[in-house]
């Protein structure tokens, strides 16, 4: 009974250990070297993914590899925010305290985006009704909606 025990939890881990996803940044850092439209961009490394994994089109394969594209956009998007809070900072002792603070500005955006991009996404996966889209539709928003923040945030702070 023991080694049937064994057996079973070994065989129902299979399926997650064979769900390795080929997951790579490339697609989306070289359209985003290559000047295009960064909209043109979101979603390319996720794509790929989903194209270069074993059951990459599979529910649990489309979640995994747009919430990787999330998360790569997720980590530019805290460095972005951390340049722009920097720069808010030197604003507000620039301006001597004259006029609103672009710290506090800066950061009620970004909560209120937060508040946005969940609700928006949670709107998103509501249309599934419980069904297994409502994964990979979550995932592909949250990337979706945050490479657009990231783009938002990066454009404020960046010259030209």
């Amino acid at each position: 009974m023991r080694a049937f025990s064994i057996l079973a939890l070994t065989l129902c881990a299979a399926p997650a250990a064979a769900q390795e996803l080929a997951f790579s940044s490339d697609a989306t850092e070289t359209c985003l070297g290559s000047g295009a439209d960064f909209r043109s961009c979101i979603g390319l490394s996720a794509e790929a993914c989903i194209t270069d994994t074993d059951g990459g089109y599979s529910t649990v394969g489309m979640s995994g590899c747009y919430s990787r594209e999330f998360e790569w956009w997720d980590d530019r998007l805290n460095l972005s925010y951390g340049f722009a809070m920097d720069f808010a900072k030197q604003s507000d002792v620039d301006n001597g305290g004259f006029g609103p603070s672009q710290v506090d500005a800066l950061r009620e955006m970004q909560r209120a985006w937060i508040r946005f991009r969940d609700a928006t996404c949670a709107y998103e996966r509501s249309h599934w009704g419980g069904g297994t889209g409502a994964g990979p539709a979550g995932a592909e928003c949250m990337m979706r909606e945050t490479a657009k923040q990231t783009w938002y945030i990066e454009s404020m702070v960046t010259p030209g």
